[in-house]
């Protein structure tokens, strides 16, 4: 399922934006179910927003009317637009790839992971 490639972490202050991007590196980008995920400290991991190949979206209520993902085909790239940013929004940021049928953020359908980025959010 190719490999992945994130970027755009870093600090902000409460109240802040981020985008993450996620690059992927496969012919078949378009065809997949690509997710959003992410890990705190002493916390398991967390899907949070999930796009499917049509573009239908989910969210995590944590994120919902905060973060927005979105998807260009053109550029086999995958986004993650954060806003109005919590300190509990403070986590390694992963994307992940699925060949499946189902999108959802259930973790066990994605295949393919990138490295992951770190956002710490302060107040």
């Amino acid at each position: 399922q190719g490999r992945l490639a994130e970027s755009g972490g870093g600090s902000v202050q409460v109240g802040g934006s981020l985008t993450l991007t996620c690059e992927v590196i496969d012919y078949k980008f378009g065809s997949y179910c690509m997710g959003w995920f992410r890990l705190a400290p002493g916390k398991g991991r967390e899907g949070i927003a999930s796009i499917d190949k049509e573009g239908g979206t989910t969210y995590a209520d944590s994120v919902k009317g905060r973060f927005t993902i979105s998807r260009d085909s053109a550029k086999n790239t995958l986004y993650l637009e954060m806003n109005s940013l919590k300190v509990e929004d403070t986590a390694m940021y992963y994307c992940a790839a699925s060949e499946g049928v189902v999108c959802s953020l259930g973790q066990w359908l994605y295949k393919s992971w990138g490295q992951g980025t770190q956002v710490t959010v302060s107040s």
